[in-house]
């Protein structure tokens, strides 16, 4: 089984937790992502949060807050599931599905993050359609009920 730093993307895109929902949804669409870590800054990359677009759609957008002055940290989910590095692929995807998450943080011992694996990641470059296939099923079921 592959470790998980040969399947995640390295050095992802990160906001502070100051900066505004705006610009957070501003990186999203330029670098055509769903999530972005939240880190303390950039030299360090410690792992604060993450905030998505379903967050800035339901927590900014559908409240009528302006996105130009509500930050990051005020919107962001703060406890983030993450697998370390030398973790096996296995991990992250049984979390993944866990969690119904498409996207987990990568962190070092520091809880510095390294990288980040979604579902895009496991399904091209993990050679096992069977297991890819079954965290797709897992996280897309609605926990709703």
């Amino acid at each position: 089984m592959k470790k998980c730093r040969e399947v995640m993307t390295k050095n992802p895109v990160c906001c502070q937790p100051n900066d505004t929902a705006a610009e957070a949804a501003k990186l999203m669409l330029k670098n055509n992502i769903g999530s972005v870590p939240v880190v303390e800054n950039e030299q360090t990359k410690k792992l604060l949060g993450i905030v998505t677009d379903r967050d800035l759609a339901l927590k900014v957008v559908a409240e009528g807050l302006d996105a130009k002055s509500t930050v990051v940290y005020v919107v962001m989910t703060g406890k983030v599931v993450t697998c370390l590095a030398e973790d096996d692929v296995q991990k992250a995807l049984d979390a993944m599905a866990q969690h119904q998450l498409r996207r987990i943080p990568v962190v070092n011992d520091k809880n510095e993050v390294v990288g980040i694996i979604s579902q895009a990641d496991v399904a091209t470059r993990v050679d096992q359609p069977e297991k890819t296939a079954f965290m797709v099923k897992e996280v897309s079921q609605s926990s709703a009920g």
